[in-house]
């Protein structure tokens, strides 16, 4: 493959999956600023937040059900018309988010329709990880697969950044009550933009080698969903629990921490954007150069290393935050998802797609990517709200329950052969 070509499906898988995560976690993040005073809508503004936190989470729970539609079309037709499909489904419900009425405008309808749109971008979103994922694994060389499935994972910390970025744009322009009037709603609408860019990026693309040979050969499985759990349960069980330390300490650095800085802390909505936007960049930055890395020291020992690393971090963690300067809330942030956070998410696709068998890859890597974010990820914010609440504002249970996810993660990935050591060796053979 020439550099041409390999720029291409780069920015395909790239590109697609930061417009799906722009449209995530620009929710996530209006979730706890804006949701709870124009939709979910309480006399207690912690219950509120609570009901907000909660649509976040809804959303999670419906991914495993969107990842068993489009994997079950992605092991059949193709990666390719998948992805175009679950694009579209998260760029229309984003889209409509932005033109929806308040709670003061038409009631209880209001909160109905925006879970309804919500329960819908989580459908989108459980069909393209797995496909933006397989785009770049199955295009890649062996001896690189551990940078080329790395690349949709730079997706998410763009989208964060995309999404943050507008936020502390508009935030920064306009006053506060006029962000809760109106302003909140201009990065759901402008997002059909890049909803269109993606669509033109995709087009251009061809089939993945390996579903194309599985195609000319007759050996597409029948039903997935059904050979999967036959054949590949215990990996799907591995991937369920190695999936919980990379999804639930991500959503407390990158989203809970907004509200928590702004209402536990003495920051604005700006400095508490600022920082996440900021340690996004460094992430991103870090995202490729650790699965690189991954292909020389192996997957396993970068994800174990990032696990035990988000085992020391929890506590330190708040101790930094609650300095309650910005140069600590920032530098927390960056070590959280940068220096932590970065290894672990850089091999976590490579690492599922060598477990599973190409015929069912999309289904087995979605199936545990995603029932792993509904278990561990939607649910954080929520959590940790629920935490602080019980605990008289106590961060101390949310750092435990940091440690929590960590130790499920490293028990899960005891069993798992570290692939990237056969590719090593051959390598070493073939010298």
């Amino acid at each position: 493959m020439d550099k041409k070509q390999e720029r291409k499906i780069w920015m395909a898988s790239l590109v697609g999956s930061s417009i799906e995560w722009f449209d995530y976690f620009l929710y996530a993040t209006v979730a706890g600023l804006v949701f709870n005073q124009v939709f979910f809508v309480s006399e207690d503004p912690t219950v509120g937040l609570l009901l907000s936190y909660a649509s976040l989470a809804l959303a999670f729970f419906i991914r495993p059900f969107g990842g068993i539609i489009f994997s079950h079309i992605g092991d059949k037709i193709g990666r390719k018309k998948t992805l175009i499909m679950t694009l579209t489904l998260m760029g229309a419900a984003t889209f409509l988010m932005g033109v929806l009425p308040t709670y003061q405008a038409i009631g209880v309808a209001a909160p109905i329709l925006l879970v309804t749109l919500r329960l819908i971008q989580g459908l989108g979103i459980g069909g393209e990880w797995g496909g933006a994922l397989l785009l770049a694994f199955e295009y890649a060389p062996p001896e690189k697969r551990g940078l080329y499935g790395s690349i949709p994972q730079m997706g998410v910390t763009i989208g964060m950044f995309l999404g943050t970025g507008a936020l502390t744009l508009i935030t920064s322009l306009i006053s506060m009550e006029a962000f809760v009037a109106w302003g909140w709603r201009v990065p759901f609408i402008l997002s059909a933009l890049l909803v269109v860019f993606g669509f033109w990026i995709r087009k251009g693309i061809d089939e993945t080698p390996d579903f194309q040979e599985l195609k000319d050969s007759g050996d597409v499985v029948k039903v997935p969903l059904f050979e999967t759990l036959k054949t590949h349960w215990r990996e799907v069980l591995i991937s369920i629990g190695a999936k919980v330390v990379e999804t639930a300490p991500f959503y407390i650095f990158g989203t809970f921490v907004i509200s928590y800085a702004t209402n536990q802390l003495s920051f604005t909505y700006v400095q508490a954007l600022i920082a996440v936007m900021i340690s996004t960049i460094v992430t991103t930055i870090l995202i490729p150069i650790m699965g690189s890395l991954s292909d020389k020291i192996g997957r396993k020992k970068m994800y174990v290393y990032g696990t035990i690393a988000m085992m020391l971090y929890a506590f330190p963690y708040f101790l930094l935050l609650h300095q309650d300067t910005f140069a600590t809330l920032l530098i927390s942030t960056v070590i959280g998802l940068g220096v932590i956070w970065a290894p672990i998410t850089a091999v976590l696709g490579t690492m599922f797609s060598e477990i599973f068998d190409a015929r069912v890859r999309y289904t087995g890597v979605t199936l545990g990517y995603q029932i792993g974010a509904a278990l561990a990820g939607g649910t954080a914010p929520l959590v940790a709200t629920a935490l602080l609440l019980k605990f008289n504002d106590s961060w101390i249970p949310i750092a435990i329950y940091i440690v929590l996810t960590a130790v499920i993660s490293l028990l899960s990935v005891w069993a798992i052969r570290d692939k990237s050591k056969d590719v090593q060796t051959i390598q070493t053979k073939e010298i």
